[in-house]
């Protein structure tokens, strides 16, 4: 246990036993569910030795579980991610997000924003609607899905014109270029309370996204995918905007049962 209470040390330099132990962690991915101790050594880049030593305690935490002769990401791990505010809101939101997926057919979404990507908690697919590179868990540059700037459009345009990287990143060549477009688009985005992607985030895929509204700020969005080839049907922005308002009401009830201080950024 005396490992994980150590602190980095004066140099800055040497990363601490924690910071190793995440690297650790995140080397594990959708792709590499399962690793061997060669392959953990490799992706974090640490020796074999320091990884073998920290995956024990990391067992022994539940945060890793041995699988056959490799390793993976422990339940523990799990149980801490549900019981989050994002959880909870998740939770909150399922049976919402269950009937517009039902109701359009189509591909839907639920995700938060952290820093300058999107994070997505829920993913309904659809037969109906294209193979998306999203998934539960997924980061994406937010600049560049239209649930990012249904979020980014409710925040402040001075702090986001002063701390959003440069130059913005780009998964696809019609990925918005450039701070100035991005603020303008999402001026609009703000007087409109809808966010329109298309090609943007994977070509062929076009998104609609509305924000969840709690407190005058966007603690989450809802997207539909499509298409980028078809038109999307005008009902289904009314369906989106009424499932993202259900949503921000079961959250507001949540105010009212002591959970205010999850408002409004701890999401």
């Amino acid at each position: 246990m005396a490992e994980f209470e150590s602190v980095d040390p004066v140099d800055g330099d040497s990363p601490s036993i924690l910071t190793k132990a995440f690297d650790i962690l995140r080397a594990f991915s959708a792709d590499d569910r399962v690793m061997t101790l060669s392959e953990l050594a490799r992706a974090a880049g640490l020796p074999k030795s320091t990884v073998h030593r920290i995956i024990a305690r990391l067992i022994d935490l539940g945060a890793i579980e041995q699988h056959r002769r490799g390793y993976k990401i422990g339940l523990g791990l799990f149980e801490m991610g549900v019981i989050t505010p994002a959880g909870s809101m998740r939770d909150k939101a399922m049976p919402f997000l269950a009937a517009l997926h039902r109701w359009t057919g189509l591909t839907v979404h639920l995700a938060v924003l952290r820093q300058f990507d999107v994070v997505y908690l829920e993913k309904f697919a659809s037969a109906n609607s294209p193979v998306t590179v999203s998934r539960v868990g997924a980061r994406l540059p937010a600049n560049c899905t239209a649930i990012g700037k249904a979020m980014l459009a409710w925040e402040n345009f001075e702090d986001l014109e002063a701390f959003l990287p440069t130059p913005l990143p780009r998964l696809t060549p019609a990925s918005v270029a450039t701070i100035d477009e991005l603020l303008v688009e999402l001026r609009k985005i703000r007087a409109e309370k809808s966010a329109h992607e298309s090609n943007e985030s994977q070509a062929g895929v076009a998104c609609m996204a509305v924000p969840v509204i709690v407190q005058d700020a966007a603690v989450a969005a809802v997207s539909v995918a499509y298409d980028s080839a078809t038109r999307l049907d005008f009902k289904v922005e009314g369906a989106l905007r009424q499932t993202t308002a259900r949503i921000a009401a079961a959250c507001r009830m949540g105010l009212a049962n002591g959970h205010s201080h999850w408002f409004p950024r701890d999401y």
